[in-house]
């Protein structure tokens, strides 16, 4: 009995030496394989101009098919080539990929560590604010309005409505907003009353954009809502986006008069903030989103979010908390924001 107990403890005994002597037999074939680091010299260099790309975006120009503002909407996507460089380099038991991977995640992290693994968003606000692209083809726009007035928003403001959509509209929404107005294709309403209303001059030929003055508790604060012109993607063209940064430069000279100290943007901007071609909206305004969100925010397309492409931006008010709203019958999903005066 004590020469079999004293068998099995030997041969339990000896399996760490096992598992330990092949950890080192493997240590030792890397060790002495000169290759380790002359193999996967072409993945460290895909590495190395990811981090470029990402380090120099805003130099890369858009004279050819808007190419710079094509790449900073999905910019945050260059994270998915990451894994599998990684991926690619261990199997190919490349030391240089696997170095050289550590440029692009430092890059990558600096940009949108932020958003990525923090929760920036805080609890209460004195104002919270709702933004939606109902969707001209919506086949439920009561069912919309209901979802976007259940947010318990004070001020809503709606982009892309038909005129055979916003009867709909006004019903639904005429229960908790007492106050609205709609121009052209926007509309904005409100628990509290607006004055000086006007429609902002894009350069569309028609109303996609207004302004109004909301007079809160706490004093009056300067709404406009946009929604500027659609970009699109296409084989002979690239990313063309002319009219889209023009008109952004028309929204970004009325927000530079505005008046009054307190400003919101709300709408559909077909554009992120990473995008150049917003600088002259995005440069005098915070993203709500970007001050107090949580993660990314993509907020289209409504089946697979890919990109943050509605706003909400501020002048003058410290973001409190943003998020998106479920899904309606919308390809866009709403945003909504909490903002402190």
């Amino acid at each position: 009995m004590t020469q079999a107990y004293t068998q099995e403890t030997g041969q339990l005994g000896d399996a760490p030496q096992q598992s330990g002597s092949r950890i080192g037999r493997l240590f030792d074939r890397l060790r002495n394989d000169r290759g380790i680091w002359r193999r996967g010299l072409v993945l460290a260099a895909i590495a190395v101009l990811l981090a470029l790309v990402m380090v120099l975006h805003a130099d890369i120009p858009n004279r050819v098919g808007n190419l710079g503002s094509l790449l900073e909407t999905f910019l945050p996507w260059l994270g998915l080539f990451l894994p599998v460089l990684l991926v690619l380099g261990l199997v190919r038991r490349s030391a240089s990929a696997v170095l050289a991977l550590v440029l692009p995640v430092a890059v990558w992290l600096n940009l949108f560590g932020g958003l990525m693994f923090s929760d920036k968003s805080g609890s209460g606000g004195e104002l919270t604010v709702v933004t939606h692209n109902v969707n001209a083809e919506n086949a439920d726009p009561t069912g919309t309005a209901k979802d976007v007035a259940a947010s318990g928003a004070d001020v809503v403001a709606l982009e892309e409505l038909t005129d055979s959509a916003v009867p709909t509209y006004e019903r639904a929404l005429a229960g908790t907003y007492r106050y609205h107005t709609v121009q052209g294709t926007v509309g904005l309403w409100s628990k509290y009353p607006l004055s000086g209303t006007k429609p902002v001059n894009i350069k569309l030929g028609w109303t996609r954009a207004l302004r109004t003055a909301v007079a809160t508790p706490r004093g009056e604060v300067g709404v406009y809502v946009a929604h500027l012109p659609s970009v699109r993607v296409k084989f002979n063209a690239g990313f063309t986006a002319g009219q889209r940064d023009d008109s952004a430069e028309a929204l970004g000279q009325a927000i530079a008069r505005e008046p009054l100290k307190k400003v919101i943007l709300l709408g559909d901007l077909n554009g992120t903030m990473n995008d150049r071609a917003l600088a002259p909206v995005t440069a005098q305004m915070r993203s709500a989103q970007g001050a107090a969100g949580d993660g990314f925010g993509f907020s289209w397309p409504a089946s697979f979010p890919m990109a943050r492409i509605d706003q909400i931006m501020v002048r003058g008010l410290d973001p409190v908390s943003a998020w998106a709203l479920p899904r309606t019958g919308s390809d866009h999903l709403p945003l909504a924001a909490s903002v402190d005066y």
